[in-house]
């Protein structure tokens, strides 16, 4: 029988028992809201996670490179939102799916993209659908909805206008159930305006699109929403646990890594994962509590007390107490297998090409059995 004794380490570990868990729980939040789910495959990147999601067969999805685009059209999945500002560059690869059948849109923020687009979309006989992105907190791109050039960009595409894209990114720093909640009700209101905007110009919007794991999570009223984005809640992270949307134990993605050394006089325990294992996300740094670079638990899933990832050279992980703990060290001796719950699991995925699978469920084995193992697709 194959275990988490069996790889060399460092390697990654899904828990389907906690990955369809998440899944089946977004899931009936949404139902309760009458909104689909556009699932973002950016976290797991992974085919085997999305038919977890999609049990009938492939459904839509949010990608963030054309590489992923690809990949998915590969597996069948043939209702795909580019979700990153396109480059006009890229408009032949965007072509080339959409005359593969696959109903592929695209998000903007700007007139020249818009001009790009449909100067393309003219010169080559094809529509491209587009998203206006709408700056909804001051994350990161998008125009706000009270922008004129919001009006400018509608008109300038045209017959490939497809609607309007929020993302709170202020979100990942809601610490607080009403800051969260705030964050939510602001993302919804600010691109069901900027809907309301196209049209009273006589432009068609047809989407309106949202979406963060902390915002799907929060919304109570997605009134004038046609659907919901979210990615990382399938495997959930520190930085989730932090703001209050789940708990360390619904984690599903973590990394085994192997205990190689010690060094008392720093009271350190040294591993051989280091960021080429975990990532060097700190996003849990500027919350309540610092996780470090992650949380320390035994193979069979169980959290160490007061034990952190607190260090990481590339190959090299150092593990000592949490800030404020107290006592000796637990006894780890070389040749210990651990896993590390990682701070971001988009961060952590990234860095493995393959998921080993547990079921924590069904597994009487210790440590558990490894029941199959998932590409994941890492090209850009």
């Amino acid at each position: 029988m194959i275990t988490l004794n069996t790889p060399d380490t460092p390697f990654a570990v899904v828990d389907t028992n906690r990955l369809d868990r998440n899944i089946q729980r977004l899931h009936k939040h949404l139902d309760t809201l009458g909104v689909p789910l556009r699932l973002h495959v950016k976290t797991s990147k992974s085919i085997d996670v999305a038919r977890r999601v999609h049990l009938a067969g492939p459904g839509p999805i949010t990608v963030s490179t054309l590489s992923e685009a690809e990949y998915f059209a590969d597996g069948g999945y043939d209702d795909i939102l580019y979700a990153v500002g396109i480059d006009p560059h890229k408009l032949p690869r965007v072509a080339a799916l959409i005359r593969r059948g696959v109903a592929l849109t695209v998000l903007l923020d700007s007139p020249a993209q818009a001009q790009a687009v449909t100067e393309f979309a003219n010169e080559h006989g094809i529509r491209i659908p587009a998203l206006i992105e709408i700056d909804c907190d001051g994350h990161r791109g998008g125009v706000l909805p009270t922008d004129t050039a919001l009006v400018e960009i509608g008109r300038i595409l045209v017959g490939n206008l497809a609607g309007v894209l929020g993302h709170a990114g202020e979100s990942y720093f809601a610490y607080t159930p009403d800051a969260l909640a705030k964050s939510t009700d602001n993302e919804r209101d600010a691109t069901v305006a900027a809907a309301s905007a196209l049209r009273a110009a006589g432009l068609s919007c047809p989407i309106v699109s949202v979406g963060s794991t902390p915002t799907a999570h929060g919304a109570t009223d997605l009134a004038g929403i046609t659907e919901v984005r979210a990615g990382n809640y399938v495997f959930f992270d520190l930085v989730m646990a932090g703001i209050g949307v789940c708990t360390p134990e619904d984690l599903a993605l973590s990394v085994v890594v192997t205990v190689i050394g010690h060094q008392p006089g720093k009271d350190w325990i040294i591993t051989d994962g280091g960021w080429m294992a975990t990532s060097r996300d700190r996003g849990t740094q500027r919350q309540p509590i610092d996780q470090g670079y992650g949380l320390v638990t035994d193979l069979a899933g169980q959290q160490i007390p007061d034990l952190l990832m607190t260090g990481a050279s590339q190959e090299h992980g150092i593990l000592s107490r949490s800030p404020g703990g107290t006592g000796d060290l637990p006894d780890l001796p070389i040749g210990t297998r651990l896993r590390i719950l990682p701070n971001h699991a988009c961060a952590t995925a990234a860095q493995h090409h393959l998921y080993h699978v547990i079921n924590s469920a069904t597994s009487t084995s210790t440590p558990p059995a490894i029941d199959a193992v998932w590409i994941r697709h890492n090209g850009w």
